[in-house]
């Protein structure tokens, strides 16, 4: 490359406005915990001291980090700005958004959930600890105790699915299938209210609780790949049940 075109092409680097570069140091500083979930930052006249920018710049920083959900500013008087601890919940609503574009389907989502779950269970079955089993048991517990209550008892059912990769320890792993969970937990929680008080929503949902036992069993035995094979077993068993009898939707259906 000669220097005249390099200088061409270099020609159409885009140089970052001030605003892009103080939500990117803000942004470190949450990310890397210097900046706790809660925190306030500092006053708007500190930091625009700090940064040497104008308030205008600095309250279009604030409007990318909002966007993000890692602040959260109250305004008036008393008002400000405060740090929010990175979470799923941000996530899942991006990724709901790019797959509405895409016209995903919820048997899309159920797919790649059903991926990424039962690797999950066989790396827990592997690795789990005393208090890992604990936890699994105190949320058997508690969706025994509720099994007669439809409403209460599918939010615990999905409690337990989140527990169990939370607990294989893979970070990844977590986040993604977090994003999936937003979209899903809806589909479980519409479909068992559709179904209100019938048997057949009894008996799924305790069919699909003896599972939720089989599996923790496994886990405690450390029999990974056993674990693995009931809980996708488990899963697909669910997908077919909370789609059957359903028009293909999309995720945007879900989400309105």
């Amino acid at each position: 490359m000669t220097n005249g075109s390099a200088v061409a092409h270099s020609a159409h680097v885009r140089v970052p406005k001030m605003a892009e570069l103080v939500a990117h140091r803000l942004r470190r500083q949450i990310v890397s915990g210097e900046l706790l979930g809660g925190d306030a930052l500092p006053p708007e006249a500190a930091l625009m001291a700090q940064f040497g920018v104008s308030r205008p710049t600095l309250r279009e920083a604030f409007r990318v980090l909002e966007a993000e959900g890692l602040i959260t500013v109250r305004r008036g008087a008393h008002g400000g700005a405060r740090v929010r601890t990175p979470n799923d919940d941000a996530a899942g609503r991006y990724a709901g958004l790019v797959l509405e574009y895409r016209g995903a389907t919820i048997a899309d989502v159920y797919d790649a959930r059903n991926v990424i779950e039962p690797p999950c269970a066989a790396i827990l079955a592997r690795r789990r600890t005393r208090s890992d089993l604990d936890r699994l048991e105190a949320q058997l517990e508690l969706t025994r105790a509720r099994l007669d209550d439809p409403a209460v008892a599918i939010e615990l059912l999905n409690d337990f699915h989140a527990l169990l990769v939370r607990l294989s320890g893979n970070q990844t792993l977590t986040v993604l299938s977090g994003m999936l969970r937003q979209i899903i937990d809806r589909s479980t929680v519409r479909h068992v209210h559709s179904l209100a008080d019938s048997p057949q929503n009894a008996a799924a949902l305790r069919a699909g609780f003896r599972e939720h036992e089989k599996v923790v069993a496994l886990i405690a035995a450390r029999e990974a790949e056993a674990a693995d094979v009931i809980w996708r077993r488990h899963l697909t068993a669910a997908q077919q049940h909370n789609l059957s009898g359903s028009r293909p939707e999309s995720v945007l259906d879900l989400l309105d």
